[in-house]
């Protein structure tokens, strides 16, 4: 377990996975075990949302692509490279056509393996700032690779009666949990705030689109996305990518309790 500390703020990493913020005493993220969820935080890399309509196949222009859904970085194992006390770096590198075992095969999924047909490098660092908990995405590869990027962090709850404000306008906790597995689509939004026994600003860089969702009153995830998957047919779902240009390519999410 990696720990970071700064003043009345701690943070819990498990290989890379966010268990755990807690701020005076109060902890924003939903605990593993706990109704709603069996994770904490996870990424959806390098594709957002279901293939199972388009037999798990997503076009890309090296040909089609196996994937699962959320793609197969989820299916990885994250490196620490570096931890000191406020600030921790993990990596996961992956070598195009190499296979990845499906952990929803076989019983979500037909396909046993998982594959890209490009080289990657995917480095998650979280750092404790004054304001808040930052985490960054850092994408290198190959120039032209097609992606997109979404982070599925889940958050405790504990009133009845939290809600989930933009700019725009507020969304109830029942009106993300009728929408069910698709998710609720919060679009052209860089910034949200949850409001529950203590509130916790959400501000993202890079992303541009939040979705929601939950099935339960105890948790729910407010995911910053680069792309909305439902708003195309699965064999169209490579109409959301964008593509790696030489540069590194950085998307930020900053978690602030107010």
């Amino acid at each position: 377990m990696t720990e970071l500390n700064l003043g009345n703020q701690s943070v819990q990493i498990d290989k890379g996975e966010l268990v755990g913020y807690v701020v005076t005493g109060h902890q924003f993220i939903h605990q593993k075990g706990s109704p709603g969820w069996r994770n904490a935080d996870t990424e959806m890399f390098p594709i957002i949302g279901p293939t199972n309509e388009a037999n798990f196949r997503v076009a890309t222009p090296k040909g089609d692509a196996i994937q699962d859904q959320h793609g197969l970085l989820r299916e990885m194992v994250y490196e620490e490279k570096h931890q000191a006390t406020t600030k921790a770096v993990f990596e996961k590198r992956y070598k195009a056509h190499t296979p990845v075992k499906n952990s929803k095969f076989p019983v979500k999924s037909t396909e046993a393996q998982l594959k890209w047909p490009y080289d990657f490098r995917f480095q998650k660092s979280f750092e404790l700032k004054e304001d808040g908990l930052e985490v960054v995405f850092t994408i290198t590869g190959e120039v032209g690779m097609p992606f997109m990027l979404g982070y599925h962090p889940a958050f405790n709850l504990t009133t009845s009666n939290p809600v989930i404000t933009t700019s725009e306008r507020t969304v109830t906790l029942d009106e993300v949990m009728a929408v069910g597995s698709r998710a609720f689509q919060v679009a052209d939004c860089e910034k949200i705030l949850l409001k529950d026994e203590k509130s916790l600003e959400i501000t993202t860089e890079g992303f541009g689109n939040f979705m929601l969702w939950t099935e339960v009153s105890n948790m729910v995830c407010i995911e910053p996305i680069s792309f909305y998957p439902y708003a195309v047919p699965q064999n169209q779902l490579h109409l959301g990518f964008e593509e790696l240009s030489a540069e590194p390519k950085n998307f930020k999410v900053l978690l602030k309790p107010l």
